[in-house]
C-alpha cells in the first residue's frame, strides 16, 4: 500500500552519537539505506569514498551546487561543504524506500524548504554540555583547534531546534535507538506516504457505499 519512502533527518552536534544510532537502527531494518552525502572535508582513519561520503574538492563542489545537483548544501564548522545528492534521495522516495540522512541544522532547514513534509526532521542532543565536551575531547582524530570548532557549532545547532519535529536525547543509547525506531515505523504509516484511497474504497463497496 506505501506509494512514498521515509526520509529522516537526524541532526545534532558532532559527538552526540548520531552515526552510532543510525548504524543500530540500519542493522535491526536492513531494508533501510543511509544517504550518501558529499563533503570536502578529508576522510577520517577508515572511512571510504562513496560509502561514508563522497569526498569531492572545493571546485567539484561548486560545480554541483551551481547546476542544480544538490538537494541541499551548507558550510559547516565555518570552513567545510557538505551537501545531499538531489537524484539518489528523489528516486528512493517514489519507490518507496526508506532513507536516513544524518545532517546539520542549516541542511535540515533546506532540505524542509526543498521537500517539504516529505522529510521527517529529527534532533539529537547530549544530555548533558559537559558530555559532548568530554566526548570530543576523546576523539583522538582531531586536533584543538578543530574541537574548538565543532564545540562552536553546537552552541548553534541547540539555537535552532525548534525548526524539527522530534528531539532524542543520547543518554542511554539502546533507549535512543529505540526511540528512533518508533519515529520510523510512525512515520511509515502516515497517510500521505499510503496509497489509501484504493483500500477505503473497497472497505466502502464491500459495506454497501
Amino acid at each position: 500500500m506505501r506509494k512514498q519512502g521515509v526520509l529522516l533527518v537526524v541532526a545534532g552536534p558532532s559527538g552526540v552519537g548520531k552515526g552510532t544510532i543510525i548504524n543500530r537502527i540500519i542493522e535491526r531494518n536492513p531494508e533501510v539505506r543511509c544517504s550518501v552525502s558529499c563533503t570536502t572535508r578529508a576522510p577520517r582513519p577508515g572511512e571510504v569514498d562513496g560509502r561514508d561520503y563522497y569526498f569531492v574538492s572545493v571546485e567539484e563542489f561548486h560545480r554541483m551546487r551551481e547546476q542544480g545537483e544538490l538537494l541541499e548544501w551548507a558550510l559547516v564548522h565555518q570552513d567545510l561543504l557538505y551537501g545531499t545528492p538531489r537524484k539518489p534521495v528523489e528516486e528512493a522516495l517514489e519507490r518507496a524506500e526508506d532513507l536516513i540522512l544524518e545532517i546539520d541544522y542549516q541542511g535540515a532547514r533546506s532540505l524542509r524548504q526543498a521537500l517539504g513534509d516529505r522529510a521527517t526532521l529529527v534532533f539529537v542532543a547530549p544530555p548533558r554540555w559537559q558530555d559532548l565536551v568530554d566526548r570530543l575531547h576523546g576523539r583522538s582524530t582531531e586536533d584543538d583547534e578543530a574541537t574548538k570548532k565543532r564545540l562552536g557549532s553546537a552552541i548553534h545547532e541547540f539555537a535552532h531546534v525548534e525548526l524539527f519535529e522530534y528531539l532524542i536525547i543520547n543518554e542511554d543509547l539502546e533507549q535512543a535507538v529505540s526511540q528512533l525506531e518508533a519515529i520510523l515505523k510512525s512515520e511509515r504509516q502516515r497517510l500521505k506516504r499510503l496509497d489509501w484511497e484504493p483500500f477505503i474504497e473497497g472497505l466502502l463497496r464491500d459495506a454497501g457505499h
